[in-house]
């Protein structure tokens, strides 16, 4: 196994998770959320050890295609090789450490150091090397000085991962559950899946904690997206939170199963999707269970989700497919990058109606996520007022919903905060944090007792 670097325990003078099921009660201190050591052990333990979301293989579809992008806080190039593998590269020159590629995508056969003229391939090797007399004549030489690869990649059903530490176990088990509900994105369109063209990049003044907890909190969507929610029902769906469930997925992973917050392009028809497209739902699910089976297709088509994939990725399967990436830059702050995914060959209509639908809701000027932003940052601006109170009880954000009804076994609803009480529990194995636990967990619920300063892999 890889060795960590040693920090000291989170929380030594304290818990930072206080998880009580007598008093069914689930607290978080909120110095997690603004505390800068807190994120410098975050990327030590969480993004230096973990497979980490990197992008989709359709980005990069023909040989030579790239994308630059930064993980954890270092700078990558994505791209896909003239043999046609997919490949992740730091981009950095191995001369001098310098910024190899400037451009943020493009296709090309070479990556050329603009500092001394060093040219790689895009499979690594050192194609160039100006003045090379003055280098040894040695090919054991030239393939030290090969770009450097990220230790680990693997893909699954598109969704390209990598790790920075070469001894994590493999995707799929990292991955868990979660590779079902993926696959069954995947699965959608008939001739597959591709991103489009672009990407939606954003910051956010808040901790990317905030960003995990508002997608799997079900409880904030109707009395903040009350516009939205008004919206709909002028157009005659009826919003419900009724029969919606969350689901957590082991590893950190958490799932929203959503019945009533909307309709989905060619799965769930709404009025405001228009009667052509209720005819072409009608059609879609045909073709769905002629070729999945009645029930995958069941399972496909009929119900939106919110798919969380710890650390760093979230699939948006609602009104439109929406994948979004997670990069902390900051305690404080966020970078967010967005990718429509649609259904290869779908007809232009259907494809143009899919974009309006998505930008109308979860693009950054949409009904939903600006409201959803403004959400974490006022947390963040808030939870500044009870940092070092004079009553230490104050400084605590509650994730309790549900408790009760989850200690009585009965599965948690979207509405309830299970989800993120599982995403805590992963978050401070990881981590380190220092957890106080109370009580008996109902079955099943993996209370997380970590040793002071331990490190889960």
């Amino acid at each position: 196994m890889a060795q960590q670097t040693p920090v000291r325990p989170l929380g030594a003078a304290g818990a930072m998770i206080d998880e009580d099921w007598e008093a069914l009660r689930f607290r978080v201190h909120r110095s997690a959320y603004r505390d800068p050591e807190v994120f410098r052990t975050e990327i030590d333990r969480i993004w230096n050890h973990t497979w980490l979301y990197l992008g989709h293989e359709t980005e990069i579809p023909k040989a030579g295609d790239f994308k630059t992008r930064t993980l954890g806080g270092r700078p990558l190039i994505f791209c896909r090789d003239a043999g046609g593998e997919v490949r992740a590269f730091f981009n950095a020159c191995t001369h001098r450490g310098t910024v190899l590629c400037r451009h943020s995508e493009g296709n090309t056969k070479f990556f050329q150091c603009f500092y001394h003229a060093w040219a790689f391939s895009n499979s690594g090797e050192l194609a160039a090397l100006p003045g090379d007399d003055a280098y040894p004549d040695d090919p054991a030489f030239r393939a030290s000085m090969a770009l450097r690869q990220v230790p680990r990649l693997q893909i699954h059903e598109g969704f390209v991962f990598v790790a920075f530490d070469a001894d994590v176990p493999d995707l799929l088990t990292h991955l868990g559950p979660a590779a079902h509900y993926m696959s069954l994105t995947a699965k959608i369109g008939e001739h597959g899946m591709t991103t489009l063209p672009g990407v939606q990049l954003y910051s956010v003044k808040g901790n990317w904690k905030l960003a995990v907890e508002n997608a799997m909190d079900g409880y904030h969507f109707a009395p903040t997206h009350n516009t939205f929610v008004g919206y709909l029902r002028e157009t005659g769906f009826a919003v419900t939170d009724d029969d919606q469930y969350a689901y957590d997925l082991g590893g950190g992973h958490g799932l929203l199963v959503l019945t009533g917050h909307n309709g989905r392009i060619g799965m769930v028809w709404e009025p405001r999707f228009g009667d052509e497209e209720k005819t072409r739902t009608v059609a879609k699910r045909r073709e769905l269970e002629a070729r999945l089976g009645p029930e995958l297709a069941a399972e496909v088509a009929d119900a939106s989700r919110i798919l969380f994939v710890f650390p760093n990725l979230l699939l948006f399967d609602l009104e439109a497919l929406t994948i979004r990436q997670l990069e902390p830059v900051a305690a404080d702050r966020t970078d967010v990058r967005a990718w429509q995914f649609v259904e290869v060959g779908e007809p232009e209509s259907v494809r143009a109606l899919r974009i309006k639908t998505m930008v109308s809701f979860v693009g950054p000027g949409g009904l939903a996520t600006p409201d959803d932003i403004e959400a974490y940052e006022a947390v963040q601006r808030g939870i500044t007022a009870t940092a070092d109170a004079v009553d230490p009880a104050h400084d605590w954000s509650d994730m309790s919903r549900g408790m009760a009804n989850e200690k009585q076994g009965n599965q948690g609803r979207s509405i309830d905060e299970g989800a993120m009480r599982s995403f805590w529990r992963r978050w401070a194995e990881k981590v380190g944090a220092s957890t106080s636990v109370a009580g008996d967990p109902p079955a099943g619920t993996p209370a997380a007792r970590p040793a002071a300063g331990g490190a889960g892999k």
